[in-house]
């Protein structure tokens, strides 16, 4: 990667002025606007050359990790099944987390929504006197936007995963469970970093990391309270799970002497057994690893003989819909954990980027999610976003059957009549077409025969009209044969050489 060096503004070495993350409140991730941002990013061939360095990559990688496992079907499959069972059982798991956490000594709250879940952290922040609040990186957090609340709050707040501290840094958001800075590349954190920091430009991934690095490690020994997400809740045990490729999450639940742990009422497993299933498949499916880096056990605050630790554990469980979703046909959903692999796999999601999906949950599995937390209504289009190729489902490491429920939305959209009056109208056509032979026969010569009207002479149609425009938007769609398969088989079974004779347009 070149390294384009722009004029230094400033002679200090990196991390050893005072920098801090600007107050500005970061943008609203939430939008309903999916065709709109997909058009956008369909375009933007910078996004998909970083999609397809990153994705791509993790995909051939999980692909290849899970066939050092015995068998990974069959580990998949038990998987799913612990999950199942809990969730069947949540309300009995939840208990016994909570009785387990309090026996050893830390304290839980549950939140029914974003803004109980906010308020808590708050609460906690200030009867603590926090000043300064650390962050380990947590997809629930991002979904409750933990850092609006905490800022309009006037508290500060900072991010310590590098991907989200850039983020935090550009007053952006993610657009991957995982990975969420992959929709920027070297160059562009580059410049971000050299503004922030007031040195020289460099795009060297190293370099850019030390920068993060050494400015970091000096912020952990000023924090007091720090925030983490969780992987895994051990009702057994009342543990809570990290599983993190960079220190950060270790530095955030112990150097401060508050840790505030935060989790979706779904996270919880069983017993600590349970736990080597989900660590084999997690990283895997992930990032293409056999474990991660860290993997943290956590159980309540610091005992009296421990050296490091909190002095206080808190546990916030954050419901946000989940109970209502439990209660109904789509509860497989929330076996999801969060591993990205469904996004990595996805042709949709490599051509438009997470930005397009209007949350924090991208790709197949938040095309689901979100329209089951913020409502069908604001985000019609997320359940058409899918070529329902079964990628997500053959990736997916607790088996959820993403194309299944996908279509399941798909007929709550009809039989709610979401959507625009033509669109039913040209659908419902189609559909009575579909029914009989020969409707479905003439269409096809209807088809063919409007298509080589409007193909140039080299072959492609370049502009559809009105409500099946959207096919040529991004490229253009080519013609049909002069003859069709029915055509041509005919002409085959007679013993005639395919395509010669009969009549151009013929079906």
């Amino acid at each position: 990667m070149a390294n384009h060096q722009q004029p230094k503004t400033s002679n200090q070495q990196p991390g050893t002025h005072s920098v801090a993350p600007s107050r500005r409140l970061p943008l609203p991730v939430f939008h309903p606007d999916f065709m709109a941002e997909a058009h956008t990013a369909a375009a933007n061939q910078a996004l998909h050359d970083a999609l397809d360095n990153s994705v791509t990559k993790k995909d051939a990688g999980r692909k290849q990790t899970l066939t050092d496992l015995p068998d990974a079907d069959g580990l998949r499959q038990w998987a799913g099944e612990i999950k199942r069972h809990t969730l069947e059982h949540l309300d009995y798991y939840l208990e016994l987390l909570e009785q387990n956490v309090i026996r050893h000594g830390g304290k839980v709250h549950f939140a029914l929504d974003n803004a109980q879940a906010n308020a808590l952290v708050v609460d906690i922040a200030r009867r603590s006197g926090a000043k300064l609040i650390i962050k380990s990186k947590s997809m629930v957090s991002e979904e409750m936007e933990l850092n609006q609340a905490l800022a309009e709050a006037q508290l500060e707040v900072l991010e310590t995963d590098l991907g989200e501290f850039i983020l935090q840094v550009d007053h952006d958001h993610p657009t991957h469970l995982v990975m969420p800075v992959i929709h920027k590349r070297a160059a562009e954190i580059g410049q971000l970093f050299a503004r922030y920091f007031q040195t020289a430009y460099t795009d060297q991934p190293q370099a850019l990391a030390e920068l993060a690095r050494v400015y970091l490690r000096r912020r952990f020994d000023e924090a007091d309270l720090g925030v983490s997400g969780v992987n895994f809740a051990v009702a057994e045990t009342g543990s809570v799970v990290i599983c993190t490729n960079e220190g950060n999450g270790r530095m955030c639940t112990t150097r401060p002497r508050v840790h505030v742990a935060i989790m979706g009422m779904e996270k919880v497993i069983p017993a600590l057994e349970d736990l080597p299933v989900f660590l084999k498949l997690l990283a895997r499916s992930a990032t293409g690893q056999a474990l991660t880096q860290y993997t943290s056990i956590i159980t309540g605050p610091r005992r009296p003989a421990e050296a490091d630790g909190p002095r206080e554990f808190h546990l916030i469980i954050m419901d946000n819909g989940r109970s209502r979703i439990l209660a109904g046909e789509y509860r497989d959903t929330l076996r999801c954990i969060r591993c990205g692999a469904c996004l990595n796999a996805c042709p949709v999601y490599r051509k438009v980027g997470g930005r397009s999906y209007g949350s924090v949950y991208p790709g197949p599995i938040g095309a689901l999610l979100v329209p089951l937390f913020n409502g069908l209504e604001a985000h019609a289009h997320l359940p058409e976003a899918s070529s329902l190729c079964g990628a997500c489902l053959e990736a997916c490491p607790v088996q959820i059957d993403i194309p299944r429920m996908l279509i399941q939305l798909r007929q709550d959209l009809v039989r709610k009549r979401i959507g625009p009056p033509a669109a039913r109208i040209i659908f419902g056509f189609w559909a009575r077409a579909l029914r009989h032979g020969w409707s479905y026969r003439l269409g096809q010569v209807l088809q063919r025969r409007i298509l080589r009207l409007l193909a140039g002479r080299d072959g492609w149609v370049r502009n559809l009209p009105g409500a099946v425009r959207g096919w040529t938007q991004i490229r253009d769609f080519p013609a049909p044969p002069p003859k069709g398969f029915r055509r041509l088989y005919r002409e085959y079974r007679r013993g005639r050489t395919p395509g010669t004779g009969g009549r151009k347009d013929e079906g």
